[in-house]
């Protein structure tokens, strides 16, 4: 029997995961832990039996979560990771802690993380991800991270050892990343606090804001993140490659294609994670049979399907 005696943080079977992610789909967590700090966390890796998978989750921006759950323990890194420290030219940041508070904090102390600003969810994620946008990434700004190992042990990563690439890493099975250190270059709070204000602005009458999403739904064929330059080109832009496929707007049961980004999934109401996830399988479809181009997922999707699918 597993001792749990000495977590301090909250442990909950079969939790719903629906109401944790954008999308709001999803099955149940066969257990759903949330540490209180490090060493809870560590005390907890120790504690459950090796053979256990783990997945730890964020803000549940960029996931689909499938309708049979999650077999293992969901690690949701909350309040006790969510600390942002500058110090010089170095911003010291838990894995909870949303890459937009991290941005703003970032600027009012003069320090330019601007991209980060209109990425949705959390460092922990756009570590793992790579996030980027506007030409920037984490990894360009990328010093270290810590982790904790499936074992219980905490260890620092360095960048060559996550081995970014675009939108991915190579973050080893079952680490829980707790804290990362990213370095930004100086610049006027006054001009990167207006340069965010001018990104949200962009980003609102572009992308739509007021839906359910999980952000960008594809990685884009070309290789890179939107610069936002004038002479940015929109060749192989996952949004284009579908918008030339005739999938904008295609609907699957309560899922859709964005009407105004065609690479933003949509839940309308009442979709399941097998309808979202069905319809962005059937325009990857139609993206390789028009244009012999395969998109690969951005959003991740986790967990079991359910058992009449």
């Amino acid at each position: 029997m597993t001792d749990f005696s000495r977590i301090r943080g909250k442990i909950t079977m079969d939790r719903p995961l629906a109401d944790l992610t954008w999308l709001r789909v999803g099955g149940p967590a066969q257990m759903f832990y949330q540490p209180s700090d490090v060493d809870d966390l560590q005390a907890f890796l120790k504690a459950l039996p090796l053979d256990m998978p783990v997945f730890p989750m964020g803000v549940g921006s960029n996931l689909i979560v499938r309708d049979g759950g999650i077999k293992g323990a969901v690690i949701r890194m909350g309040r006790g990771f969510n600390h942002i420290e500058i110090e010089g030219d170095t911003v010291r940041v838990g894995v909870a802690a949303l890459d937009s508070h991290v941005a703003r904090k970032a600027a009012d102390a003069g320090l330019d993380l601007t991209f980060l600003r209109t990425i949705p969810g959390a460092i922990g994620g756009a570590v793992r991800m790579n996030a980027g946008c506007y030409g920037s990434y984490v990894a360009d700004h990328f010093v270290e991270a810590t982790a904790i190992t499936r074992a219980g042990d905490q260890v620092r990563l360095s960048g060559d050892e996550l081995d970014f690439a675009y939108r991915q890493s190579s973050l080893p099975e079952g680490y829980v990343l707790t804290e990362a250190v990213l370095r930004a270059q100086k610049g006027d709070p006054e001009t990167l606090h207006a340069k965010m204000d001018e990104q949200l602005r962009k980003r609102d009458e572009t992308q739509p804001t007021k839906d359910r999403t999980a952000g960008s739904t594809f990685r884009n064929p070309a290789g890179f993140s939107s610069t936002g330059q004038a002479d940015d080109t929109h060749e192989l832009k996952a949004w284009k490659v579908i918008d030339d496929a005739g999938m904008r707007g295609a609907t699957l049961g309560g899922a859709q294609m964005s009407m105004k980004h065609p690479n933003f999934l949509i839940n309308t109401g009442g979709a399941t994670a097998a309808d979202l996830e069905g319809l962005g399988n059937m325009v990857r479809k139609k993206v390789f049979q028009t244009q012999s181009i395969e998109l690969h997922w951005e959003v991740m999707r986790v967990g079991e399907t359910a058992p009449e699918e």
